[in-house]
């Protein structure tokens, strides 16, 4: 299974500008989650943050018992090897064909031979669909195959993180699909702990097994799926139905002579351009290709979900509910009849035969917001 990244008090600017302060949040090890936040909001500087590229003002980041804010340069390098990152542009050399490109790690941090990294290299290549071009060079494919290749040299050392920095970025739709389900796969076949920063709605509601927000220099909040699409924060529900008409502005946080005069035109009836259904809920996850083995995070995340449910707002735990298959429902001895009869506070432990999950140990699934001066460039 993956490493656990466990984030605590984490901050970082650039000079007087602060860029996010205080994040903590843990990374389950094993589950695929994703980073949400307007443009500017630091995504990834954090992800530079948790890998050692970038160093934090305070805060720690342990990764296998190692806090990578405070340890030495050799740590730091043996603690890398525990990741891969995707990064926006695939970050391939120009001059070397796919092959070289992936090859590239094994050749640095190894000393296999010609003939195992030709087996690994082709190995990768074949996995993130790309056989038979290996000889081509990154200026010879489209987007989606680089980014498809920054993925292939990423996985080279079989890392137990794996980062993707807007691996959207640029993409059409259609490739955006593609590369969420050959991740989900991924995770199905290698059980990575993964982070995602992006900012693609489509991506936040249908990837992660959990989801994070980061706006006004803060981690707005981190949580399973469930309770974040559910979530009737402002913030969080403003930007996962797209909306002009909350608390994110163009260029910063809106102060509240301006959202109140937004949420009195929008009472009044007139249109904002923003789509006029809620798409707030529950929607399928996305699954791994048939044939491939089940991803044994759903089954953790959902016994962390249940067992915090009664803690959750009402409608939060009607929409966990209805998203249940029947044997879930049998599996958590949870009934909706149960739960309207009981105020909503009824559930179950799982069954005793399963053992406990390894639970995140922050945050609080609807912490109140912490306001801060603007929001963070």
């Amino acid at each position: 299974m993956g490493a656990e990244v466990v984030v605590e008090g984490l901050t970082k600017s650039f000079g007087k500008q602060a860029i996010w302060r205080d994040v903590t949040l843990t990374l389950p090890p094993g589950e695929v989650s994703v980073m949400l936040g307007p443009s500017g909001t630091g995504k990834s500087v954090f992800l530079k943050s948790i890998i050692g590229l970038l160093k934090p003002d305070r805060g720690r980041c342990v990764v296998n018992g190692v806090d990578i804010v405070t340890c030495s340069e050799h740590q730091l390098y043996q603690v890398r090897k525990l990741f891969g990152v995707l990064f926006q542009d695939g970050a391939l050399f120009g001059s070397m064909n796919l092959y070289d490109n992936v090859a590239f790690p094994l050749r640095e941090h190894t000393k296999k031979s010609e003939t195992e990294i030709r087996r690994i290299v082709f190995e990768k290549l074949e996995l993130t669909g790309l056989q038979g071009a290996e000889k081509k060079l990154p200026g010879e494919i489209s987007g989606g195959m680089r980014k498809r290749a920054g993925l292939a040299r990423a996985l080279v050392l079989d890392p137990e993180i794996i980062l993707c920095d807007e691996p959207d970025s640029g993409l059409d739709p259609v490739r955006t699909a593609y590369l969420s389900q050959l991740l989900i796969d991924l995770n199905a076949q290698i059980d990575a702990t993964i982070l995602i920063v992006t900012h693609n709605i489509n991506v936040a509601r249908t990837v992660p097994d959990n989801l994070g927000m980061l706006f006004r220099r803060e981690l707005i909040m981190f949580g399973p799926r469930e309770v974040l699409l559910t979530s009737n924060e402002p913030v969080v529900e403003q930007f996962l139905n797209g909306r002009r008409i909350g608390p994110i502005g163009m260029s910063e946080e809106k102060d509240e002579a301006t959202a109140a005069a937004e949420a009195a035109h929008a009472a009044a009836g007139h249109a904002d351009g923003s789509p006029d259904e809620d798409v707030r809920g529950i929607v399928p996850q996305l699954q791994p290709t048939p044939g491939l083995p089940e991803r044994t995070a759903v089954r953790r995340r959902k016994d962390r979900v249940m067992r915090i449910l009664h803690s959750l707002p009402r409608a939060a735990q009607e929409g966990i509910i209805e998203s249940l298959t029947p044997e879930e429902r049998r599996r958590y001895n949870v009934h909706p009849h149960l739960l309207a009869r009981s105020g909503g506070r009824h559930t179950a432990p799982p069954d005793p035969g399963t053992p406990p999950p390894d639970q995140p140990s922050r945050p609080t699934p609807y912490p109140r917001p912490r306001t801060g001066s603007g929001e963070a460039g």
